[in-house]
C-alpha cells in the first residue's frame, strides 16, 4: 500500500514541555486512520506537525510526498483540515464560507463543488443563512464542508464530533467511510473509545509518543467493562475484563431486566497498552 503519511523521530518542544516525543508513524492510502488518546496526548500538536502549522523541533514529516513546510502551498491544494474549533465567518452565508474556501484552491468548477459539499453535509436548506446563525452542530458540519469542497487526497480531522449529538455523529462516520471508499484518506483524532472502533487503524498516544498502531478491534480487544444488572428489583455489579468476548456470555447466563454498562475509559486503556509494551521490552531486552 502507498504510504501517504510518514512521520519519523518527530520531536516538538515549547520550552521545557516535550509535546512529541520522538514520534515514528506510517498513514497509508484510502484507510480511515484514528489517533487516540486523552488530552494533552499529544494529538492537535501531530497534526498541526502534518499540516506545516508547527515547524518540529526535529525529526522528518511526509504528507503526499511532499514537505509539510517548503511545499506547504502545493500540499493545501491536495489537503483538508477542520481544526477542532471550527474556523468561519460568522457574518458571511453558508455558501459563500464554503466558496471562500474552494476558492482559496482556484478549483475551476467552484458553484458545483459548492453545492456538492453543501448537499453532502445537509446544509443545502441553510445556504444563505449566515454562518452565526446556526447551531453548533451546524457549524461542525459546515466546517467539514469547507474542508471537503476541494476534494483534496488527504483530509484531517481534529476531534470533529466534538460536542455533537449522536445522530450527527453517525452522519459523521457514515461520510467518512464514504470518502474512504472512494479512495480518500481520512484521519480522525478522538478520545473515544466507539470512534476509535470505527477506523481501519489506530495509533495510541500516551505522554507526545505512540505507543501502539493496531487494528482498533486488536488493541481494545481486552478492554474492560463494569457490568450493572437489575433483575426483580434486585442489582448486581460484575467486572468484564474482556468485555467485547465476555459480554454476550454473561447476559445469557444472566437474565436481566435492565443493564448499565460503563466502559474503561481511553486514558486507562492508553496507559495499560503502555505498561504492556514496557514490559515486553524489559522482557526482550
Amino acid at each position: 500500500m502507498e504510504r501517504v503519511v510518514t512521520v519519523e523521530r518527530l520531536v516538538k518542544e515549547y520550552g521545557p514541555v516535550t509535546a512529541l516525543a520522538g514520534v515514528d508513524l506510517d498513514i497509508e492510502r484510502g484507510q480511515i486512520f484514528g489517533l487516540l488518546g486523552p488530552n494533552g496526548a499529544g494529538k492537535t500538536t501531530l497534526i498541526r506537525s502534518v499540516i506545516g502549522a508547527l515547524r518540529p523541533t526535529s525529526g522528518r514529516v511526509s504528507v503526499l510526498g511532499l514537505d509539510p513546510l517548503s511545499d506547504r502551498w502545493e500540499l493545501r491544494r491536495r489537503l483538508g483540515y477542520m481544526p477542532q474549533t471550527p474556523a468561519l465567518y460568522g457574518d458571511l452565508t453558508t455558501r459563500w464560507n464554503v466558496a471562500f474556501f474552494v476558492a482559496a484552491h482556484r478549483r475551476g468548477d467552484t458553484e458545483s463543488a459548492v453545492d456538492e459539499a453543501l448537499a453532502a453535509v445537509d446544509l443545502t436548506d441553510r445556504a444563505d443563512d449566515p454562518a452565526r446563525t446556526l447551531s453548533g452542530g451546524m457549524k461542525q458540519r459546515l466546517s467539514l464542508a469547507c474542508a471537503i469542497v476541494h476534494r483534496p487526497e488527504l483530509i484531517i480531522l481534529d476531534e470533529p464530533t466534538s460536542g455533537i449529538d449522536p445522530e450527527l455523529r453517525a452522519t459523521f462516520w457514515n461520510g467518512f467511510r464514504e470518502l474512504a471508499s472512494a479512495g480518500t484518506t481520512v484521519v480522525v483524532s478522538t478520545h473515544q473509545m466507539g470512534e476509535a472502533l470505527e477506523c481501519d487503524r489506530v495509533a495510541l498516544l500516551h505522554l507526545g509518543d505512540v505507543v501502539a498502531v493496531d487494528d482498533p478491534r486488536h488493541l481494545l480487544r481486552s478492554s474492560r467493562a463494569r457490568i450493572r444488572l437489575w433483575s426483580g428489583g434486585e442489582e448486581r455489579s460484575i467486572e468484564l475484563d474482556d468485555y467485547p468476548n465476555q459480554l454476550r456470555a454473561l447476559l445469557a447466563s444472566e437474565p436481566a431486566d435492565r443493564v448499565e454498562i460503563e466502559l474503561e475509559r481511553v486514558d486507562d486503556i492508553v496507559l495499560r497498552v503502555f505498561r504492556n509494551q514496557v514490559k515486553k521490552e524489559g522482557t526482550t531486552s
